[in-house]
């Protein structure tokens, strides 16, 4: 690590003036390979910046908050002491989302500020480099008054030189289900009304990309970018409290604490991102002391997305009998099982007259497959009701709840999931949150949260028209960043473009090797399918499915852009699977199997039929030999896809 401070400097050049050297303090601290730089200079201004292979990513930054009821704490501040820490270690998940083990390599520097004068506030900021990033965050402490202190603004800035382009999904709006497009925009695009969500994607050149993101946010807002008025200036957007105005409060505390990590990804290629685990590293240890009762996996799904589904016990049963058939341990009962919903009368721990949770439990019991019970998040909180269903649900042996329609992201909610995650764990339940905020690494500390929505997936191939496959090629390289991501996939009714329409059941407008494909590429440990029994069994690609895992030991991004396609690479034990989705273009493309050991493999491959661009359900199934580091040659439809398994001989 780099450390340099102007005020340590004994051999100056006698010109300077000793009122400057006084003032100037500069800072450095860089990633244990040296390719990441952060400098933090302080003259007048506490202020940060990047620089990657020698180029900058972040120019000179601010730093600091605003507050109700006291003085800005940004300007007229001095570095008192500084803190540098190193830390290499190799940690064991609890649930294997993309690695079986992690490595946590970072060198940091704490500066532990003061204000000159005044009441003499303190404000600590952490930085971090790692290999694949940097992040920081800050300490704030309790003020002289007994009571809340209150946060009106961060002045968090991301100066980003230039113009580059940008993946920008803007909500227009703080309290939202993260669910839309990314769109590819020049940056100039995001401006001070701008409300915009992470990841936030940027490629400054063929070898240069960076993602803004957020990590470990506990009692605190999440943020959302725009601009400050300056041109590129990204600023940190917190969520209001409700009922506050947006310029008002934004956060409240009265002891000490700190702000969520502010992480900003750096990688030669996209796929560096993908493979990156910052935001799993930047979260505290596994806080369950045993996690062992923790099982991922697939799940079959009684919703509304795969027909006109009726809460009654002969369509439950169909659906358990579906996961068995598939050899899923999972089976989730969507909305109404308790009756009307997001009502006073709402009770959920009382399954509706016309449902027997007892037989229904027991009916998956006898085909070893567990319940997942959805529930709306009104009825989840109205009294506390929580505290007294999950023991319920624990005594019957529900395996865990999905909970839905929150739809915010302010302090308020985010401790809400934090309680509601905690209290699952003491009662050994899954959750899977929807209508969610994007994820921030919690995974690492409790791992019963084994993922959540706040994506626009396959549910929106009823809504209309704005599914296609450019928005799903781009979710692999912005929000699948942020970590685990519940898009549903499984449309098995697959039909061109030209042929889609919103209808019961739903239609998906890409090919079948697409649909499986998304297995494979998107994130997720608990993975549900979202289609009806009758359009998967017995067809092509069903059989992909009983096999393809949802947990991974390790991940190789092996080619494409935001712009054409993904093809990612991923080991379950010593079996890899390949797989590929496309955009709207058809394409062949060159997939290098380099990540393999040496060796002779067999690949068993699922693709799309030569005629898959007319008829995107045909898939063509084949077995080939490959030795490691030669090349497969594959042909995409338009809107296609690929997947492999690849075993050594």
């Amino acid at each position: 690590m780099k450390l340099t401070s102007l005020k340590s400097i004994g051999l100056l050049p006698l010109l300077l003036c000793a009122a400057q050297l006084s003032q100037a303090q500069t800072y450095t601290v860089s990633s244990p390979d040296k390719s990441i730089e952060v400098r933090i200079d302080n003259e007048g201004q506490m202020q940060y910046s990047v620089t990657f292979d020698g180029r900058t990513v972040m120019d000179k930054s601010d730093l600091g908050f605003g507050f109700k009821g006291e003085p800005d704490l940004q300007k007229d501040l001095q570095v008192i002491r500084t803190l540098p820490a190193s830390h290499n270690e190799t940690w064991t998940p609890a649930v294997r989302s993309k690695h079986a083990t992690i490595v946590d390599n970072y060198n940091e520097l704490t500066l532990v500020t003061e204000e000159k004068s005044g009441k003499r506030r303190r404000m600590d900021i952490v930085f971090r480099a790692y290999d694949d990033g940097v992040a920081f965050r800050y300490k704030l402490y309790r003020s002289e008054r007994i009571g809340n202190r209150q946060i009106a603004k961060e002045f968090t800035t991301f100066n980003v030189p230039g113009n580059p382009e940008a993946w920008v999904v803007e909500y227009g709006k703080y309290a939202t289900s993260n669910e839309a497009e990314f769109y590819k925009r020049t940056l100039d695009y995001v401006t001070e009304k701008t409300i915009a969500g992470m990841p936030f994607l940027m490629k400054y050149a063929d070898d240069c990309w960076v993602a803004i993101t957020e990590a470990e946010i506990d009692n605190f807002a999440a943020f959302y970018i725009g601009t400050d008025g300056r041109k590129n200036h990204l600023t940190t957007k917190l969520a209001p409290l409700p009922g506050e105005d947006e310029e008002v409060v934004k956060v409240r505390f009265a002891d000490d604490t700190q702000s969520p990590w502010r992480v900003i990804m750096i990688g030669r290629s996209p796929g560096r991102l993908i493979e990156s685990e910052i935001i799993q590293n930047l979260n505290p240890p596994c806080a369950i002391a045993d996690p062992s009762w923790i099982q991922p996996g697939m799940s079959a799904w009684d919703h509304w997305w795969s027909g006109e589904v009726k809460m009654e016990m002969p369509v439950i049963k169909e659906y358990i009998d579906f996961a068995a058939e598939m050899g899923w341990p999972y089976m989730l009962i969507d909305w109404q099982w308790y009756g009307q919903f997001n009502r006073a009368e709402a009770d959920i721990c009382t399954p509706a007259s016309q449902i027997d949770m007892p037989e229904i439990l027991s009916y998956a019991r006898s085909k070893n497959v567990r319940i997942w019970l959805w529930l709306y998040s009104t009825d989840v909180n109205r009294n506390d009701a929580y505290k007294t269903a999950f023991p319920l649900y624990r005594k019957w042996g529900v395996a865990g709840v999905k909970i839905d329609f929150m739809d915010r992201d302010d302090q308020e909610m985010v401790n809400w999931y934090h309680d509601i995650i905690r209290c699952a764990a003491d009662n050994r339940l899954l959750v899977d949150f929807h209508g969610a905020y994007k994820p921030d690494g919690i995974i690492r500390t409790w791992p019963n949260m084994l993922t959540r929505e706040g994506v626009m997936g396959n549910e929106y191939y009823k809504f209309g028209t704005r599914m296609n496959p450019e928005h799903n090629v781009k979710l692999a390289y912005t929000r699948m960043l942020a970590g685990q991501m519940d898009y549903t996939p499984g449309g098995f009714n697959n039909v061109t473009a030209e042929e889609f329409r919103g209808q019961q059941p739903a239609l998906v407008s890409n090919t079948r090797a697409a649909e499986l494909a998304k297995f494979v590429v998107y994130e997720s440990p608990y993975t549900v399918v979202c289609e009806h029994p009758r359009f998967v069994l017995g067809q092509p690609g069903a059989d992909f499915l009983r096999t393809v895992p949802t947990v991974w030991d390790d991940i190789r991004f092996i080619d494409g852009t935001p712009d054409t396609y993904v093809a990612i690479a991923k080991r379950s034990g010593d079996r890899w699977f390949i797989g590929v989705l496309n955009n709207s273009t058809e394409r062949e493309v060159t997939l290098n199997t380099a990540f393999l050991p040496a060796g002779k493999y067999r690949v068993e491959v699922w693709e799309d039929a030569r005629d898959a661009g007319k008829k995107p359900k045909n898939i063509r199934q084949s077995t080939k030999t490959v030795e490691a580091g030669k090349s497969l040659k594959v042909k995409l439809a338009k809107a296609g896809g690929y997947v492999a398994t690849v075993t050594k001989l």
